[in-house]
Order: structure tokens, then C-alpha cells, then sequence
């Protein structure tokens, strides 16, 4: 895996959102203004879907835009893939696009934009899914409720998950074998870690980091608060979807389930989020992981697989990068995410989301179905880049080539391990992950800097929460 790929892959799985949400939000302040334009001439009657970069490459857009052609031969197609450093960028070219009445039908959306875009910009997908509930069954009962639910707001859904990543935790083989340790339990706990990390220090050099992780949303401090049984921000269900999960899940999944994720009152100044920066700050100290501010993924998977990493969190997409880096199957192996209070994991997904300006809805509809078959997620997802939102894609022989062993794990963080859910990412995500991360740069950085920084962010993020978006 080159820096450029890893580059785009750290903006779309390590939910490098970034700055990204505030072009968003100049999009959605600005809308009604915007979607006043009226160019005409500009349209050539083509469903334009945007993506961000490479998010799939040339053969994969390929196979996208032929297998959908020869479906629909009746519509006309157009795959724009953004070229944009990150999130910031691509959303600042699609609100030129707006503004000058050439907006895509649709834009591929991770987690970190799901609710922004469903509260000011994406148009609901209820209508066309219960219409086509019978061609979308088999769909429904390949995908955990978890993902679905992620992608509902106030009631309805916005999205259908094509792909996801949970933060699991990923060792070097290699490291281990230096260090005499085996492979840790599935049921590890915080203390093992802690240990293992000790371990490892012992048995390698100076410029060896036993755990790196990246100052982000996704598989930052997060999965810590979710394994000490908090968040970030005070999370509840949004009443509604009964219309899905009736139609789609038996009784037993669908129970507990809502209208989708509400995150509100921020709880940054509690105890146990304190625990974690606590925990995390030990570590430092003891030298055993990198300052937040020491990295953010870029160059991650030539570190580790040259064994001068051997923990790190990340998702199934890993192990397509692994793989390109010339790591082994045998090279390398994946656990959950070591527990403390809970076994609670987080997660990030991505799907297609529908903009309210676009004149072909019908259409776009028959693509993000299309999107969804698993015949099409097969040829889409062949380099295990990410992984699938289908529960039935993820099986031995997808990680015969690239490993790990234990791939089980990918999908089981959601079906073994039921509490599993998204990263907190309210329609104010851009503040929130901004104030994350500069607040954890700070708590970090000094002995007996962890509570005077929590209190600061608890403060900002109250004034956040409070904007509209």
C-alpha cells in the first residue's frame, strides 16, 4: 500500500472528517440559495453520482457504471469521482457544483456526514423501500440492523450501508514472536493489553512503538469511552422506524431498535470519560504509544509492517493494505477491541445518500439498489479494501490471500457483540470532531493536563451542540 492510498484510505476509515463538514454546512446554510440556480442547458440527462477520490478504482467504477448500463440500458450514467485532498476539498467542489446548477444525484457519505446531510440536504428513502420491499428482503436479511440503524434519522433512512468498519485491534505476528507472547484471548481486557504493550516494549528497539493510534473520530479515544461504557456526547434512539424493521427483521433483531442515533448533551467532563484520558496518558508516560498528535495514519501501514508498530486499531479494510504492503497472511492477526466496562465496539459505515436537487430520484433509487446486489459488491470489493455491509461476503475465502486468520472478527464485532454502534456524529459533527481533537492534543500533553482540558471541551462542545446547523 502506497502513502497516497493509505492517504485516502485514512480520510475514509479513520473518519477523517475533518474540516470536511464545514463546507457541508456552507452547503446546507446556503441551499435555499443555491438550488435557486436554475442553469439550464448544463444537464445531458446523465445520474451523476460523486465520490470522493479513488474511493473506488478505475476497474471497480468500471464494472459499476457497465453492469448498471446493461440493466438500465434506459438510463444514462456518469460516475464522478472527486479528486480532493479530504473531506474539506470534495465537499467544497460539490457546493461549486451547486452553485453552478451541475449538482450530482448522488454522493457517496460515510458515518461522519450521515446526519448533516439527512437534516439539510439528502431526501428519505422510505417511500421507494417500502414500495420495493420484496426485491430488498434478501438485502435486509445479509445486513445487521446495527448499520441500517446507523443510516435512519428522526425516523427514516437515508441510506443503505454498503460497506463498514468497526475498530478491531490489529497485531504484528512478528513483534509477538520477538516478544514470546501469543496472540491474546478474544475476551482480553484492558490489563492484558496493558501488559502486552509492556511485553513488546521490552523486546524491541528504541525506535519501536508498542500502540499507535490516530487523534480522530474513528478508532481515536472513541473506542476506548465506548469499552469504559460512555461517549462523548449522551447518546438515545430517535423514536420511529417501526415501518422497517417490522418489514425487514424478526422480532428478536429488531428489538430496541429506532428512528436512528440522537447524540446530545455532551458528558466530556464526566468520570469515566476522564478514566480513559487518564489510561491513555499512562501509557504515553510509560512510552508505550504515541502522543495523539504523533501521527495520523498516512504512514501507518509501512510502519507496521516493517514491525516497528504492533497494535493498532483498525477496520476489514486493513487487510486489503496489509496485503499491498507485502505483509503475509501469517504475517499478521486481528482481535476485538480489548474490553474494560463493556465489549462495546464502534463502527463507521458509507452509503449512497440522495440530493434533494436532484430531478432523477427515481433513478437513483434503481442505483443505490443496484449498488447493494452482491454480485455488484463482489467485483467492487475483490482488493478487501473495506468491509461489505453483507454479512454472507465476509467468509473464508475473501481472506484466503490477504488474512488474517481470525477474519471472523469483522463481522462478529456486530453479530457477537450486539451493543456495538456507530461513532457519535450529530448533524454538528464538524465542531464536535474539531473540538476532539484539539482538546485530546491538549489532555495529552502534559502530566495533570487531562481534567482542565476535558472541562474545556465539555464548555465548547455545550456551545456546539447549541448551533444549528
Amino acid at each position: 500500500m502506497t502513502d497516497s492510498f493509505l492517504s485516502r484510505r485514512a480520510l475514509m476509515r479513520y473518519g477523517a472528517y475533518g474540516a470536511g463538514a464545514a463546507a457541508l454546512a456552507g452547503v446546507a446554510a446556503g441551499w435555499d440559495r443555491l438550488t435557486a440556480a436554475d442553469i439550464p442547458g448544463r444537464d445531458d440527462g446523465s445520474l451523476v453520482i460523486a465520490t470522493l477520490g479513488s474511493a473506488f478504482n478505475p476497474e471497480a467504477q468500471r464494472a459499476l457504471r457497465d453492469g448498471f448500463r446493461e440493466a438500465h440500458p434506459d438510463i444514462k450514467l456518469r460516475i464522478n469521482p472527486v479528486q480532493a485532498y479530504d473531506w474539506s476539498d470534495f465537499f467544497s467542489k460539490i457546493l461549486t457544483q451547486i452553485a453552478a446548477g451541475t449538482a450530482p444525484d448522488l454522493v457517496y457519505v460515510a458515518t461522519e456526514g450521515v446526519q448533516l446531510f439527512a437534516r439539510r440536504l439528502g431526501v428519505p428513502l422510505d417511500e421507494w423501500a417500502k414500495r420495493d420491499a420484496a426485491e430488498l428482503r434478501a438485502y435486509f436479511a445479509d445486513v445487521h440492523p446495527s448499520l441500517v440503524e446507523s443510516m435512519m434519522y428522526e425516523g427514516s433512512l437515508y441510506q443503505l450501508p454498503v460497506e463498514f468498519n468497526a475498530a478491531d485491534m490489529y497485531l504484528n505476528n512478528r513483534v509477538l514472536e520477538r516478544a514470546g507472547a501469543d496472540l491474546p484471548d478474544d475476551d482480553w481486557t484492558r490489563d492484558d493489553f496493558t501488559a502486552l504493550l509492556r511485553t513488546m516494549k521490552r523486546s524491541n528497539g528504541a525506535r519501536f512503538t508498542p500502540y499507535f493510534w490516530t487523534n480522530r473520530l474513528w478508532g481515536g479515544v472513541v473506542p476506548w469511552l465506548f469499552a469504559n461504557g460512555t461517549n462523548l456526547l449522551a447518546e438515545s434512539k430517535a423514536p420511529g422506524g417501526d415501518w422497517l424493521w417490522n418489514s425487514f427483521y424478526p422480532e428478536a433483531e429488531r428489538r430496541g431498535r429506532g428512528g436512528g442515533y440522537r447524540w446530545t448533551t455532551p458528558q466530556a467532563d464526566s468520570d469515566r470519560v476522564a478514566e480513559v484520558y487518564d489510561y491513555l496518558a499512562s501509557l504515553i508516560q510509560e512510552d508505550l504509544c504515541t502522543r495523539p498528535e504523533g501521527g495520523d495514519g498516512r504512514n501507518l501501514v509501512g510502519v507496521f509492517s516493517t514491525g516497528r508498530v504492533g497494535v493498532t486499531p483498525a477496520g476489514g479494510f486493513w487487510a486489503g493494505g496489509l496485503h499491498q504492503a507485502g505483509m503475509k497472511p501469517t504475517d499478521y492477526d486481528v482481535r476485538y477491541f480489548p474490553r474494560r466496562r463493556t465489549r462495546r465496539h464502534q463502527f463507521g459505515a458509507a452509503g449512497y445518500a440522495l440530493l434533494r436537487t436532484s430531478k432523477m430520484r427515481d433513478e437513483a433509487w434503481e442505483f443505490i439498489k443496484y449498488t447493494v446486489r452482491k454480485d455488484v459488491m463482489t467485483q467492487l470489493f475483490a482488493a478487501n479494501q473495506t468491509t461489505p455491509a453483507r454479512r454472507s461476503m465476509v467468509d473464508e475465502a475473501r481472506y484466503q490471500e490477504t488474512g488474517p486468520a481470525h477474519w471472523q472478527v469483522f463481522y462478529d464485532t456486530l453479530d457477537k457483540i450486539p451493543t456495538t454502534g456507530p461513532i457519535p456524529a450529530p448533524p454538528q459533527v464538524n465542531e464536535v470532531e474539531q473540538l476532539l481533537i484539539k482538546h485530546t492534543g491538549s489532555a495529552l500533553a502534559s502530566p495533570g493536563a487531562v481534567r482542565p482540558a476535558l472541562r474545556r471541551l465539555q464548555g465548547d462542545l455545550e456551545k456546539a451542540m447549541e448551533r444549528e446547523v
